[in-house]
């Protein structure tokens, strides 16, 4: 049987004092870095493991932070959510902490898993994604002395941490070169409009429309869920319409990928018979050659996970609030416009 690695023990084995060892491994910067990598370098080799509970009661801290997913099922095949996900995930691992993710469908339910997560002092920050206009997950963290951090804007007037992408400067520079390529009729498959980003994205379009004096036609705009099936059912119904547009913009690549499978059942040629973008640049829109806006969600998980780690930590944010600016990639997917 295996005597217990004890910090006795690593003290015993570099020369150290029990204290020393003790704030090494509970990551206080008082410890010089050559004393650490000792001190590490020797807990490895014994095969020392901390008692967590014990630490976390000493530092009254879970050493977990909370990303509730808002969705009605896992869809873990979503490659945003993966990206973002491992983004978060990495980033706090290098950090010693862990991440507990649940999913509920907003509504009730999902403010009461907010309320678990914090009165229950199950987690020492928490994340939000996919703010929405009027956010109550945000009004109650606010009014928490829970740090948070969130993935996108809200309508409230409330001041909050977050970083988002500029959907509308991001939807205005993709819609412009579908014009500049000769479109004019272009169909916009949006997410639902209580998410706040779906907003800024619709502005981008029509600013794009209305700079170059082509008229809105409501028609072209359909709301669709962010779902694969979502973005089926939107193209049908806009390649359903009498005078058909040349060109379909979705709000992520998820809705866009189905957009490609439709046109060809509808025995389209992609790229020359119509034109077809998204917003995202996960995998596998490569691989599908579509043209789509690029907005980095494994580096954006891991810039959310490092704010929320400073505001854990007591530090104060440099910026609390950053706009990033999507890049435009431009791939098979988009043409000119066909002769009518």
């Amino acid at each position: 049987m295996s005597t217990r690695v004890t910090l006795k023990t690593i003290s015993e084995h570099t020369g150290l004092s029990v204290t020393t060892v003790s704030r090494a491994l509970t990551g206080y910067d008082d410890v010089a870095v050559e004393t650490r990598d000792k001190i590490m370098e020797a807990a490895a080799e014994l095969g020392y493991y901390p008692n967590l509970t014990a630490r976390q009661l000493q530092k009254q801290r879970t050493d977990t932070i909370g990303l509730i997913l808002p969705t009605s099922g896992p869809r873990y095949n979503d490659p945003y959510f993966s990206e973002l996900i491992a983004g978060i995930g990495d980033e706090m691992a290098d950090y010693g902490l862990d991440l507990l993710l649940s999913t509920r469908a907003p509504g009730s339910e999902e403010i009461a898993a907010y309320r678990h997560m914090v009165e229950g002092k199950r987690v020492d920050g928490l994340i939000v994604v996919r703010t929405r206009k009027q956010d109550e997950r945000i009004a109650y963290l606010a009014g928490t002395a829970l740090p948070f951090v969130a993935f996108g804007r809200s309508d409230l007037e409330i001041d909050f941490p977050y970083i988002d992408e500029d959907g509308e400067s991001g939807f205005f520079q993709l819609t412009q070169h579908l014009i500049s390529q000769g479109h004019t009729r272009i169909g916009f498959i949006s997410a639902p409009l209580n998410l706040l980003f779906a907003n800024y994205r619709l502005e981008g379009y029509q600013r794009a429309l209305k700079e170059n004096n082509i008229p809105f036609n409501p028609e072209y705009v359909i709301q669709g869920d962010l779902t694969r099936q979502g973005g089926d059912r939107s193209t049908r119904q806009l390649l359903q319409l009498s005078t058909r547009p040349t060109a379909i913009i979705a709000a992520n690549d998820l809705m866009a990928l189905s957009a490609l499978s439709v046109a060809r059942e509808y025995g389209l040629k992609i790229g020359r018979d119509i034109s077809i973008a998204g917003f995202d640049d996960v995998p596998p829109s490569d691989i599908f050659s579509l043209t789509t806006l690029r907005q980095p969600i494994y580096d954006i998980g891991r810039l959310l996970s490092a704010m929320l780690f400073k505001l854990i930590q007591g530090e104060p944010l440099t910026d609390r609030h950053l706009l990033l600016k999507p890049k435009l990639i431009i791939r098979q997917s988009t043409g000119q416009a066909p002769q009518s």
